[in-house]
């Protein structure tokens, strides 16, 4: 809040203004005289305004000036009202001869100035540039480097991360690659020798039977030929000579 009597210059943008005994009966009719006391940083004493005052004439013979003025802009009671600053270059004469300079809103009684498009571009360029170099120093003190190991981000969350984490047991293995290995050698084993006479194509279904490929029998006259062989071979083959026992030899006394 702008305190009048002092002597350090302000920004205007960032002041306000008010008079809290003109609130409750502020109008359209007397919104310019009470923008025009005394302790109102934004406004102008060597204004038209001022001039017209201080004669008791009516605003219309602002229309007949040349110089800054003040006007009321736009009005909607009983809340807001805006007045703009402005240069009359000639009388009017039905053509364009002022030039805006600045705008006020007044909201309940409070009195503040519009900012420019330049010092609303600025003022979002300055909070961004703020942001992003506010970003660039917080990175830069998680950059940590050693001439062994190189650079390397270490961040304050990931001590704490660490430590919150439990700690996960490594999991036994039931067995060994070799022992699974003699298993299935085993299992393919048992297989080959007694495969499966059923098989389940799905889970749930019936099983199916396989069918098992018989070799075929050998004809009956073939295998008396081979049983008759087989005595024959066997009497043909002379049996060999006996060897008589050993001798007993008497022993020298």
């Amino acid at each position: 809040m702008f305190q009048p009597g002092t002597l350090i210059s302000y920004n205007l943008l960032g002041i306000s203004w008010v008079d809290s005994g003109w609130v409750p009966i502020l109008n359209p009719g007397n919104v310019l005289d009470y923008f025009s006391e005394r302790s109102n940083p934004f406004y102008d004493r060597t204004c038209n305004n001022e001039v017209v005052k201080m004669q008791r004439l009516t605003l219309e013979h602002l229309n007949q000036m040349v110089g800054v003025e003040y006007i009321l802009l736009h009005a909607q009671e009983p809340i807001l009202y805006i007045i703009r600053k402005q240069q009359r270059h000639a009388p009017s004469q039905g053509g364009p001869v002022t030039v805006p300079l600045a705008d006020y809103y007044i909201i309940a009684g409070v009195v503040y100035q519009a900012p420019d498009l330049g010092s609303v571009i600025g003022s979002r360029v300055l909070s961004a540039v703020h942001g992003i170099q506010s970003a660039f120093d917080e990175a830069m003190s998680y950059c940590r480097y050693h001439p062994s190991k190189g650079y390397w981000w270490h961040f304050k969350d990931q001590e704490e991360r660490e430590k919150a984490k439990p700690k996960s047991k490594k999991k036994e293995e039931p067995s060994s690659l070799f022992q699974r290995q003699r298993v299935d050698m085993l299992l393919l084993d048992l297989r080959s020798k007694f495969p499966p006479t059923f098989y389940q194509p799905k889970p749930g279904e019936k099983p199916i039977p396989v069918e098992v490929k018989k070799e075929p029998e050998p004809p009956a006259e073939t295998v008396k030929q081979e049983t008759e062989r087989e005595p024959a071979t066997k009497t043909s083959a002379p049996a060999p000579p006996s060897k008589p026992p050993p001798e007993k030899r008497a022993r020298l006394q």
